[in-house]
């Protein structure tokens, strides 16, 4: 049985395996092609990520999540990004910070799957009258997603296949997302 350590080293090596294993086949095969097209490493990145408000039952839970991702062909793209998020109901308040790994795979220029390995370090702080209950500690995320592209916009639903109910920030495994990038 692999303990949490070992759980998350593997998938986050898993994850870094399979994005860069089929991203350097892409890189041999379109390497001709970017040399005869004239494009140098930057023209191939782009820059955005997705921005998020909720509001709602004396909640509030915002979210930021800036990435930058080099699209090796038309078909596949895979990067690297930040996340934080806060989120205050009544007493409770909760802060998320980490790092991701991502990849974009369009089969169809209006399809996109998508798989996400987020780090999360969680803080939680409950102001109770008898005194504070607080907590600090890291949690995986893997996204697998699936999403509608119309220009540089995507919009869709993807699921935390390692959501715990008890230490994930979000409340659920299932997410809508609309992702941005230039």
């Amino acid at each position: 049985m692999f303990s949490y350590t070992n759980r998350t080293s593997n998938i986050f090596l898993l994850v870094f395996i399979i994005s860069f294993c089929s991203s350097g086949n892409l890189i041999a095969q379109d390497s001709k092609t970017t040399q005869v097209k004239g494009k140098d490493f930057w023209q191939s990145v782009r820059f955005g990520g997705s921005l998020g408000l909720n509001f709602g039952n004396n909640r509030f839970t915002g979210i930021i999540a800036p990435s930058a991702i080099y699209d090796f062909s038309e078909i596949v793209s895979a990067g690297i990004g930040l996340s934080g998020a806060y989120t205050k109901q009544n007493n409770f308040t909760a802060t998320s910070v980490g790092g991701s790994l991502l990849t974009m795979v369009n089969p169809v220029r209006f399809l996109q799957f998508s798989a996400e390995f987020q780090e999360l370090n969680i803080n939680r702080n409950l102001e109770l009258d008898c005194g504070n209950s607080r907590e600090q500690y890291w949690v995986p995320a893997l996204f697998l997603g699936a999403g509608f592209s119309s220009g540089n916009v995507v919009t869709g639903l993807r699921y935390d296949v390692l959501h715990d109910e008890n230490k994930s920030f979000y409340s659920s495994a299932l997410m809508p997302f609309v992702s941005i990038y230039f």
